[in-house]
């Protein structure tokens, strides 16, 4: 019944009727259970009912100052039954209304009023974005310059990573059941971007957004609100104007509401001063202890996940740009339709494969074209360190620009003398917990005005507004904090001073609390750096987990190519495993290829050769082998021993089967061959030649799999005779146990058998 009905039938029937207000009850009664008023609420929130206490930790709300309506001291009337919150929003006191009508009615007004206020400050930051720092008369919408990413991903209790279309598609298709999703992505992969991006997507209402029906999204950067003792402060203090009337205790209603729609999104979770605090608020929502009917999207590192998160989690891999997103990026923010200088920059990253890697992270991209086109400079970038060296070049080139005499020897003085910045960004970065916020004051006192006042003109350095919890009165609510403007600068600079204490102090581990993963470009940098020092360096990575791959990266920082390493270091990373995994960078693994033509090419015997998670594809020669991810080819090898293949719930055909044993055969001295917790053809047709090969030399093919007629995840050899696979199932429990080297054994065992 609509409202208007509803009214008219009221009038009606209190004229014929002797008892007019109990009909109006049974009216509103009607409306309350009316879809009009059931996303209001179904619970009676008492807006404002605790008014005892100061919910705004920077400034109590007027509406705060009001007595409790509890409080038994205080005449039933002395204080006003309604308070105006703004020019349309009525604060009521609870105990004086009429009805839950009224009630109800105040609730969605301050709702309204909580999405609105939110809506503007994502405005706000959405359309100030500066995609380079050092360029500050220069700014944009977020969506003039977001440009998709690839993105993989894996819903709660899934292990299988599947392709998503669109980021639009996180919040529906990748989500599933999973109330919690995690978004991972290297640095520069544009997490902070994205998050943005959706904001922008709420408050605009943009058409075809998975967010339409959001009541509240609460995006906060994890790295503003250390020290913060729950969401609603943090909501309040950061998302909401100062004069705001809305406290602490209404957004905590509001969030608990079930009937509203709530995402909230934490970026940063690798910068959040609290993580490791116990009991914190994000914690406690991602164990559920609180809202835990809300649906949340926590941004980090790869290197820096939570561990507190249930099994049914869901998971997104931001895999960066591929080649068509960077010339969308280009086209779209850049060169705006200058078709020449479009070619020349397109020219820059084609011609320079090792550029055109590290430009897999779109904040390098987003860098290197902005500067490359203004400054009309496209230096010959063979590392990362010389990628970073043309950068700062052009933080600094721009910086002279518009500056006196004075002024610009002042930055180029600065621009060889920031030992003070090395030593803070190091000690930020070698504790047990990372430092990457400082106070304005400290930092200009640790560093000198000069160095200080250098770092914030060229872009280095970035102030920030934050919080300022149990501040003294006249200090006021808020302070200046500083950080750097990625933390990949942070890395360059500890770098130049984690070289000065090898070179000063070689016999002494300087990186002890330093995780590989976390700070690769830190190491990669040092070796970069100072050829003299380098030695040290991969020494100290090759202690660590995974030390060897990344000791490769390294290597190639002081080399400058794979070519110029020496054998007996070839040799050395070769006799183990050499791993291909899915979240390697293209770089990563295009050394890795070269390294493996290099021992190849000079009779060098390469142990194993693991494929994890890549799906490797060969045509029906079978003269390389395709990563489906990084779009890169594998050769063959005359020299590889064995090749794992591992792909979680991967089902592969007869064609696809047939293509990789035929690089196989061509790979000379292969004697195993293992595919591992994937579904393949019952039988392998058409690849007799290929199959006899095989048979003659002794080849071992078989894996841990299932079958197109079994789902049973069990050995199975394949017979190079009939091409079927034979299946063995454990019947000692115990034997089953086994990692990936007790079915390395059991291969040899049976090989002659097949």
């Amino acid at each position: 019944m609509e409202g208007g009905e509803l009214v008219d039938q009221s009038n009606v029937q209190i004229e014929e009727q002797a008892q007019p207000i109990q009909i109006i009850g049974d009216c509103c009664n009607i409306y309350i259970n009316s879809p009009i008023t059931q996303q209001a609420s179904n619970t009676s929130i008492q807006l404002g009912a605790n008014t005892s206490t100061t919910p705004r930790t920077t400034q109590g709300s007027r509406l705060s100052e009001l007595p409790s309506p509890q409080d038994q001291n205080s005449p039933a009337r002395r204080w006003p039954a309604t308070e105006t919150l703004g020019n349309d929003v009525t604060r009521v006191d609870q105990a004086h209304l009429a009805s839950p009508i009224e009630r109800r009615q105040k609730t969605v007004d301050v709702a309204d009023l909580l999405a609105r206020q939110l809506k503007e400050t994502y405005r706000i930051r959405c359309n100030n974005v500066q995609p380079i720092p050092y360029i500050r008369d220069k700014s944009f919408s977020v969506d003039q310059v977001f440009t998709e990413v690839g993105i993989q991903y894996k819903s709660g209790g899934n292990d299988s990573w599947r392709t998503l279309s669109g980021y639009r598609d996180i919040l529906t298709e990748a989500k599933g059941d999973s109330r919690i999703q995690i978004i991972e992505g290297e640095p520069g992969y544009g997490k902070s971007t994205l998050a943005l991006q959706l904001a922008y997507d709420w408050c605009n209402n943009v058409l075809n957004s998975t967010l339409g029906q959001t009541d509240f999204l609460v995006v906060l950067n994890l790295r503003e609100i250390g020290g913060t003792k729950s969401i609603a402060e943090a909501i309040v203090n950061l998302l909401l104007p100062e004069d705001s009337p809305i406290t602490e205790t209404d957004v905590e209603l509001l969030l608990q509401n079930e009937d509203l729609k709530t995402i909230i999104l934490f970026d940063s979770f690798d910068e959040y001063p609290d993580q490791h605090s116990e009991g914190n608020f994000v914690a406690k929502i991602l164990e559920g202890k609180i809202l835990r009917h809300t649906h949340v999207v926590l941004i980090t590192r790869p290197s820096c996940e939570p561990t507190i998160c249930t099994p049914n989690t869901g998971k997104i891999k931001l895999t960066g740009f591929d080649e068509s997103a960077r010339e969308k990026y280009v086209r779209k923010v850049v060169t705006k339709g200058d078709e020449q200088a479009t070619q020349r920059l397109l020219q820059a990253f084609k011609s320079n494969p090792i550029l055109r890697d590290i430009c897999q992270a779109p904040l390098f991209t987003v860098i290197y074209a902005h500067a490359a086109h203004e400054e009309q400079v496209f230096e010959e970038i063979g590392s990362v360190t010389e990628f970073f060296k043309y950068i700062l070049k052009c933080f600094h080139s721009h910086a002279l620009k518009k500056k006196s005499k004075r002024e610009q020897g002042e930055l180029k003085r600065y621009a060889v003398d920031h030992a003070n910045l090395d030593r803070i960004a190091y000690e930020s970065l070698a504790g047990e917990y990372q430092q990457l916020i400082w106070k304005r004051e400290d930092l200009v006192q640790e560093l000198g005005d000069g160095l200080y006042r250098a770092c914030a003109v060229t872009g280095i350095l970035i102030e920030e507004r934050v919080l300022n919890h149990n501040f003294e009165l006249e200090d006021g609510p808020y302070s200046i904090q500083v950080r750097f403007y990625h933390k990949l600068l942070c890395e360059w600079f500890a770098s130049h001073h984690l070289v000065k204490l090898v070179k000063d102090h070689p016999s002494h581990d300087h990186t002890v609390n330093m995780d590989l993963y976390d700070l690769q470009c830190l190491f990669r940098f040092a070796c970069g750096l100072d050829p003299n020092a380098a030695s040290e360096v991969i020494r100290l990575v090759k202690r660590k987990k995974d030390g060897d791959r990344f000791a490769l990266l390294c290597t190639l920082e002081q080399r400058g190519h794979v070519a110029d390493i020496g054998l007996d270091e070839v040799r050395d990373l070769v006799s183990r495993t050499v791993w291909f995994k899915f979240m390697d960078s293209r770089l990563l693994q295009r050394t890795t290829i070269q390294l493996l033509e290099l021992a190849s090419g000079n009779e060098i015997p390469i142990a194993q050769v693991w494929i994890d998670h890549c799906s490797p594809v060969a045509d029906q020669s079978g003269s390389s082998l395709a990563l489906r991810r990084s779009q890169l080819s594998l050769p063959i090898l005359s020299t590889l021993q064995k090749l794992v293949i591992g792909d979680d719930d991967r089902r592969m055909g007869n064609t696809e089967v047939v293509g990789i044993l035929n690089y196989t055969a061509q790979c000379a001295a292969v004697k195993e061959l293992w595919f591992l917790f994937q579904t393949l053809p019952d039988r392998v047709q058409g690849a007799e030649s290929t199959l006899s090969t095989l048979r003659s030399r002794n080849v071992s093919v078989g894996g841990d799999m299932k079958t197109e007629s079994s789902s049973v995840d069990c050995d199975r050899y394949l017979d190079l005779n009939s091409g079927v696979w034979e299946e063995r199932y454990y019947e000692d429990s115990e034997e089953t146990d086994g990692d990936e080297d007790s079915q390395d054994t059991d291969g040899d065992e049976d090989s002659d058998d097949d």
